[in-house]
């Protein structure tokens, strides 16, 4: 499936299967609600755990009423485009779809220059590993179908996907915390040291 039919699929409301930065994640529009319940019942997901919202580029975050100040900025320019996703303030009750109640959501400017094409073309993506919660992901297109069979619009071949997942971060009073360590850069591990 070529790029233009898969963000065709995805700007209709569609879901799919595809290499992330990371794992093979469960992808749909972040910006559709119906979307995003769909992902949560296909994934048995905790109706109270957000998804991380991958991005096209770094000024996609104010789509979801995210103010950066200088602070702010400077540590998104120094670990994106990369494996970090970053927990930053939403407070649109419009937006409770997704930030499930937390007011936060983790954000992620991926690398690969073709998933960034895609997010472009699409808008933010919510983007869960491809597994049923409390499952191992799928690191093969050939696990996630076993996983979810025909209950996904379409599967995106990527090689196995054997990566750490991204490192989850928040900024709190000026400081990086690091929640979840994770894949990471060489920049970002110096960073964050």
């Amino acid at each position: 499936m070529h790029l233009g039919e898969t963000s065709n699929i995805l700007k209709r409301g569609g879901i799919g299967v595809l290499p992330t930065d990371t794992l093979y994640g469960v992808v749909g529009s972040a910006l559709r609600r119906k979307t995003v319940e769909r992902i949560y019942k296909l994934r048995k997901r905790n109706p109270k755990k957000p998804f991380i919202v991958l991005i096209g580029s770094m000024l996609d975050v104010r789509r979801f009423g995210v103010a950066l100040d200088s602070q702010t900025l400077g540590v998104l320019r120094a670990l994106w485009p990369g494996p970090v996703s970053i927990i930053l303030p939403v407070k649109t009750k419009k937006l409770a779809y997704l930030h499930r109640g937390t007011k936060t959501i983790a954000f992620r400017l991926p690398r690969p220059k073709a998933l960034r094409r895609l997010l472009k073309k699409t808008g933010p993506l919510v983007a869960p590993s491809a597994n049923p919660e409390g499952k191992p992901p799928a690191l093969t297109v050939a696990e996630a179908r076993a996983y979810f069979g025909e209950n996904v619009d379409f599967y995106v071949a990527g090689g196995r996907r054997d990566v750490p997942p991204s490192t989850l971060i928040e900024l709190r009073d000026g400081r990086v915390v690091v929640l979840r360590a994770g894949a990471l850069s060489r920049r970002a591990q110096k960073m964050l040291q």
